[in-house]
């Protein structure tokens, strides 16, 4: 994919890796919307990036084609990719997990990406090209202790990944899943303050450049999964 003059919707992008790997798309040419819920923030985060901001919420599933819609006439009247990176996570023991839970955390990670995704591959139907990047983690690969919510919705989202490459590639879109291991940004902080970096754990740079590089293969190929691991993080 030619990254000068693409079109690209990052979600969840005034913070971290989304943040980041919007930067780069920008600083390659592409012209970028990113998404978010906070306004204040989304937009102070667009003004330093030169990307476009879109306040959307994917959990709101009632918005979403109208939404879509924006994004579409913002971008231009197209979109050659989506970067599905916009998740939140809740991290219950067993004993003391609630259905309001699941409930919370799948209504962005599987729902609303998926009603999101569906609505942007109609478009990509239509022009036969496309690109899909869905921001996993490595908790779509191996469970942990407290990850039963989250990392049941990283599982099924590798699912979702598998069946959107099986149903996709005859309409020339490649669908990508990038899984992160930790990654010191803002995720589950309310507050949205960015955590300190340290030398033996992954930085959103790292996972934006991987996005980048993904995306940059040329059109005949795609790579359907890469994970990111900290070189040691003890």
């Amino acid at each position: 994919m030619k990254l000068e003059s693409a079109r690209i919707l990052v979600t969840g992008g005034s913070l971290g890796i989304g943040k980041a790997t919007a930067k780069l798309l920008v600083d390659a040419g592409a012209k970028v919307v990113i998404t978010g819920r906070n306004q204040s923030r989304l937009e102070k985060a667009a003004k330093e990036i030169g990307a476009i901001p879109v306040v959307f919420d994917v959990s709101n599933y009632d918005t979403i084609t109208a939404k879509t819609q924006e994004v579409l006439t913002a971008l231009g009247g197209g979109m050659d990719g989506l970067i599905n990176n916009a998740g939140i996570g809740d991290f219950p023991i067993l004993g003391e997990i609630s259905i309001d839970q699941f409930e919370k955390v799948f209504a962005t990670n599987v729902f609303g990406l998926t009603l999101l995704t569906q609505e942007v591959v109609s478009h990509f139907k239509e022009q036969q090209y496309g690109h899909i990047i869905n921001i996993a983690s490595t908790a779509s690969l191996k469970g942990f202790a407290r990850g039963s919510v989250y990392a049941a919705s990283k599982f099924a989202l590798r699912g979702l990944t598998q069946c959107w490459q099986a149903e996709l590639r005859k309409h020339n879109i490649r669908v990508i899943q990038v899984n992160p291991s930790e990654v010191t940004t803002a995720f589950g902080n309310q507050e949205g303050v960015e955590r300190t970096e340290e030398p033996n754990k992954l930085r959103p740079i790292e996972i934006a450049h991987t996005i980048k590089a993904a995306l940059e293969m040329d059109d005949r190929g795609f790579i359907p999964e890469l994970t990111v691991w900290a070189t040691n993080p003890f």
